[in-house]
């Protein structure tokens, strides 16, 4: 919208581009929250569902302004729906970091309370757990972190999916570690993502979303099929 509008600006040295990023992914991550809750309580289904409806949604209107642009505007938009970490400015990515920082640290200090939600919201509630301000404080959270790392990158699919859900079978679903090693081995596969982006078709770079998404789609109808079972 921002690309197609033509309103460039800056503002505490974020782009306009990132800050409508970084908005975009805030309201969609709300609104799926919002949905997805009825009578007090998530539904699991009810957010997935939730989730495929917003995503078709704002993917009509991605090809609505596709179509309305020009060439160069087109070119911008698909490329940026790509992702990738050239397009990251480490000026940028510094004013950032701190956000990143304090976001990992108050999730990680809430590693117990999701240990114990993750078992059902009835123990959760029976230990003393206020069920809904840790759902809430968890989405808002994950909005920030979302929203800041597609403000930078663009959107780069299924490495969210892929590492948590590999880790929690290999080592478990304690939070204390899952967090953490979610972060360290989440960057290192962007990395080996991006290096097999830049050198399957060399010299031709290939946008590192397109890899990760290659590699996702097939890594979640394995856990579905998993889980079926």
């Amino acid at each position: 919208l921002v690309i197609k509008s033509g309103l460039y600006f800056s503002f505490l040295g974020f782009s306009s581009v990132q800050l409508a990023a970084f908005a975009g992914s805030l309201l969609t991550v709300l609104l799926v929250y919002a949905i997805s809750r009825r009578a007090g309580r998530i539904s699991i289904y009810g957010m997935i569902l939730a989730g495929v409806t917003i995503s078709f949604f704002f993917s009509a209107l991605i090809l609505i302004l596709h179509y309305l642009a020009d060439f160069t505007e087109t070119q911008q938009m698909i490329r940026w729906t790509m992702g990738g970490l050239d397009i990251v400015e480490y000026g940028v990515l510094l004013r950032t970091l701190p956000l990143l920082l304090v976001s990992f640290l108050v999730l990680w200090g809430m590693s117990s309370t999701f240990n114990i939600l993750s078992t059902s919201e009835e123990t959760a509630l029976s230990k003393g757990v206020d069920v809904p301000r840790v759902q809430i404080l968890a989405f808002v959270i994950a909005s920030l972190l979302t929203g800041s790392v597609v403000a930078l990158s663009g959107p780069i699919g299924f490495v969210g999916l892929i590492i948590p859900h590999l880790l929690r079978l290999l080592g478990g679903p304690d939070h204390r570690y899952l967090i953490p090693a979610s972060i360290l081995l989440g960057g290192g596969f962007l990395a080996l993502s991006d290096t097999l982006a830049r050198t399957l078709f060399a010299p031709v770079d290939l946008p590192v979303g397109i890899i990760t998404t290659l590699l996702g789609g097939p890594f979640f109808l394995w856990l579905l099929i998993q889980k079926r079972s």
